[in-house]
């Protein structure tokens, strides 16, 4: 069933009556979706030094139905979602293997585009690179200064937290947790550059072997959380609809993202905050720095991409899940249900409304999925419903 097929069927909804309800993590409340006829997402990209594993898949997945709805509704969707080739991860690893940061970079952003393809992944309205934007990322750096939320010291530039009052708006986290979470992802609290522990870099100086751009502060390259808010003010405005990513994200790099982007422009930056829980292996989160990965192009070896698909969206976005061996065989067997129940039908429309109902609210994946098996189980087709999560099961 295709998209053109669901089209048939679309109903566009004019201005303020968007029924789609979205969790903000800012706000900590369900709330009402409220875009014009474009909406913007933006959703924070791999850093390319590995492959795709079923964390990343998770993430992409759900802003991927959530087009899917937005579409159906008769909304065009514009989702960015960068790529960030200059990084500490990313240069680590190039400097273990012996090769260039970029070569690394372009290897992996294939086989991740491979891997999104073959799920089936609505492509990116934009996909654009960190190293893309410095022009962009010196002038953001440059009113900063200018305006006086960031400072430089010993060669380096900071963004100086003291001077947003409203920084933690986005996680809700005290000092304490600010300071623990800052401390294990990256922000070094105890350099002795910075004014504040909780300040952080926005310039810094290059080691001899990392790249290195001119600049009027000194030579020498970004720091993580300014490249994401130059690429996105550069592709879609000052302020975009829905942004979001991993909940790992929320602190520090989107609290960060939004306080300088908020300082530069005098703009609210995001409208609704969306962010995937962790999925887990063996009690923790599936991450690179851990190693516990299910990697997307070994499950396709095996498994048709249809159920992989199925065996994600079967959890809530925001629920955290545990994966396991029995996962995708029971994806397999409920795709292999849906598939019967849709080959003789010349109705498809099994379970559509109810489906849309579930997805506007939070993207109600589970309940989507459910009312999907009980209709397939009554005889009934269900191409287009199963089309709205991204899954093809009829012809």
């Amino acid at each position: 069933m295709t998209g053109q097929d669901l089209a048939t069927l679309r109903f566009v909804s004019t201005p303020g009556t968007c029924p789609v309800h979205l969790y903000d993590t800012r706000r900590q409340a369900i709330v009402p979706m409220e875009p014009g006829p474009i909406v913007t997402l933006y959703t924070c990209g791999i850093t390319p030094y590995d492959a795709t594993h079923l964390g990343h898949a998770a993430v992409y997945m759900g802003y991927d139905i959530l087009q899917r709805r937005l579409r159906d509704l008769g909304y065009e969707t514009r989702c960015v979602r960068n790529v960030t080739d200059v990084d500490d991860d990313l240069l680590r690893k190039a400097r273990e293997l012996g090769m260039h940061y970029l070569d690394l970079a372009a290897a992996e952003v294939a086989r991740f585009d491979d891997d999104m393809v073959a799920l089936g992944m609505i492509p990116s309205w934009s996909e654009p690179r960190a190293t893309s934007a410095m022009a962009e990322i010196r002038s953001l750096i440059s009113v900063l200064l200018e305006k006086g939320h960031a400072y430089e010291s010993g060669g380096a530039v900071y963004f100086d937290v003291t001077t947003k009052e409203d920084f933690g708006q986005i996680s809700g986290y005290d000092q304490e947790t600010m300071l623990t979470y800052a401390n294990e992802r990256g922000g070094n609290i105890n350099d002795p550059k910075k004014r504040n522990q909780l300040d952080f870099v926005l310039w810094q100086p290059s080691s001899d072997d990392e790249p290195c751009w001119d600049a009027l502060w000194g030579a020498g390259r970004p720091g993580w959380h300014i490249e994401c808010s130059a690429l996105a003010m550069r592709e879609l405005g000052d302020t975009i609809d829905i942004h979001g990513g991993g909940s790992d994200l929320i602190f520090p790099h989107h609290e960060c993202e939004a306080a300088q982007t908020e300082a530069a422009t005098g703009k609210p930056f995001v409208g609704i905050w969306m962010h995937q829980a962790m999925v887990r292996m063996d009690g923790e989160k599936m991450s690179k720095s851990l190693g516990n990965l299910v990697f997307v192009s070994d499950l396709r070896k095996t498994f048709d991409v249809r159920a992989i698909r199925l065996a994600i969206v079967a959890n809530h976005y925001r629920t955290a899940w545990e994966w396991d061996e029995q996962i995708l065989p029971n994806a397999v067997e409920r795709l292999n249900k849906w598939v019967a129940a849709s080959a003789d039908s010349s109705d498809q429309t099994g379970a559509l409304e109810d489906v849309r109902a579930a997805l506007d609210n939070d993207l109600d994946t589970p309940t989507a999925i459910t009312l999907i098996d009980e209709a397939a189980a009554a005889g009934k087709g269900v191409g287009l419903a199963a089309a709205l999560l991204g899954v093809e099961v009829a012809d």
